[in-house]
C-alpha cells in the first residue's frame, strides 16, 4: 500500500510517500518539503504568528494535494513542538482542518521519543541491546533509553535548535557575525542545567548503544567526517565526542551565513547549528557518551512502522 506522512515540524513541513505493507522495509516513492521554521515565527505572547499560519495552511494545502496526486491510500499528518507549545494551537489547528481539509495529530513530546525509539529499533534490530536514542529537533530535545520496541523511559525537553536560537542566541541566517562568547556560554549554562534530571533518569536505565537521529546531528557528524548522503542510506556513521568538540569550536567563530558554503551545511538551519551543537556536545559529555551512531530513520519512519503495526497483515 501508499502511506503518506505528513510532518509539521519546528523547521519544516515534510512530506514522505512510501510503498510499504506489514513486515515489510517502507521503501520511499517521494519526498517534498517546505522550510517554515515554524519554531522562530512564535510572537513574544507565545502564538504562531498570523504569517506562520498562513505558511503553514498553504504547505499543508499543497502537500495533501501531492498526497492525493500520488495516489496515498492514507495520509498520516502529525505537528510536533512548535504547534504544540503555541498558545493559539487550537485556533491554528482548526484553520488547517478548515481550509486544507487536514488533520494534523499533536504529539506529546513523550510520544515523539517513543516512535523515534521504535523507528531506531527497527533500524538497528535487537543485536543493538539496550539503546539510547537522542534527536534534536527544531523546537524539542528527545532522550529515550530501553531493550524493548518501546522505551523505559522517553523525555521531551524545550532543547530544540530553533527556539534555543530565537530564545538564547538571537540569531537569525543572514547576520553577518557570530554571537558573543558570553551568550554561548549562557546558553551552555542553560542547556547544562535542563539537563540535569534527563542525565539522573538516563544513567538510573542504562543503555549499550547510543543512537542519533535528527538533521541536526547527521550535520553534526558530516562536519566531524562521517560520509556524505551520497554514500547511500546504509553507509555506516558516528559521530565521536572530540570531534563534536572540535566542530563546535570551528562553528561558533563562524557567521551562519559563511556557514552556508561549507559541505553538508543547509541554508535553512546554518544559523541554528551552533545551538544544536552545544546541545549535543552538553548531552554526549553529560551522559559520558563517547561515541554514537547516526541513525536514517527516525520519527517520520515511527509514525509509519506504528501505523503498519496497526493494520496488521494484509
Amino acid at each position: 500500500m501508499r502511506l503518506g506522512v505528513l510532518d509539521v515540524g519546528s523547521n519544516t513541513v515534510h512530506l514522505l510517500v512510501v510503498d510499504a505493507h506489514h513486515g515489510a522495509h517502507p521503501w520511499p516513492a517521494h519526498s517534498e518539503k517546505a522550510v517554515l521554521r515554524l519554531a522562530e515565527q512564535i510572537g513574544p505572547d507565545g502564538a504562531l504568528t498570523r504569517a506562520g499560519a498562513d505558511a503553514l495552511v498553504e504547505a499543508v494545502s499543497t502537500a495533501r494535494k501531492s498526497a492525493v496526486d500520488l495516489g496515498t491510500n492514507d495520509l498520516i499528518a502529525f505537528a510536533t513542538s512548535a504547534v504544540r507549545d503555541a498558545t493559539n494551537a487550537t485556533e491554528v489547528l482548526a484553520r488547517v482542518r478548515d481550509e486544507s481539509g487536514v488533520r494534523l495529530e499533536v504529539l506529546s513530546g513523550a510520544d515523539e521519543a517513543r516512535l523515534t525509539f521504535l523507528a531506531v529499533r527497527r533500524w538497528f534490530g535487537w543485536s543493538a541491546g539496550r539503546l539510547l536514542v537522542l534527536d534534536i529537533g527544531g523546537g524539542s530535545l528527545e532522550v529515550a533509553a530501553g531493550i524493548d520496541e518501546d522505551p523505559d523511559v522517553a523525555v521531551s525537553l524545550p532543547l530544540g535548535a530553533g527556539r534555543l536560537t530565537r530564545e538564547r542566541l538571537g540569531v537569525d541566517p543572514t547576520t553577518a557575525t557570530p554571537p558573543p562568547a558570553e551568550v554561548v556560554d549562557d546558553l551552555r549554562q542553560y542547556v547544562e542545567k535542563s539537563l540535569d534530571r534527563v542525565v539522573e533518569q538516563m544513567t538510573r536505565v542504562g543503555w549499550e548503544r547510543p543512537v542519533a537521529t535528527s538533521k541536526t546531528f547527521r550535520t553534526l557528524a558530516r562536519l566531524a567526517g562521517a560520509a556524505p548522503s551520497s554514500a547511500g542510506l546504509w553507509a555506516p556513521r558516528q559521530l565521536t565526542r572530540t570531534g563534536l568538540r572540535q566542530v563546535l569550536t570551528f562553528i561558533r567563530h563562524i557567521p551562519p551565513a559563511q556557514l552556508v558554503g561549507v559541505e553538508g551545511v543547509s541554508a535553512g538551519r546554518s544559523h541554528q547549528l551552533l545551538a544544536g551543537a552545544v546541545v549535543a556536545e552538553a548531552v554526549l559529555r553529560r551522559l559520558d557518551v563517547e561515541a554514537l551512531d547516526i541513525c536514517p530513520w527516525a520519527l517520520r519512519e515511527g509514525v509509519i512502522l506504528r501505523r503498519l503495526d496497526q493494520l496488521g497483515p494484509v
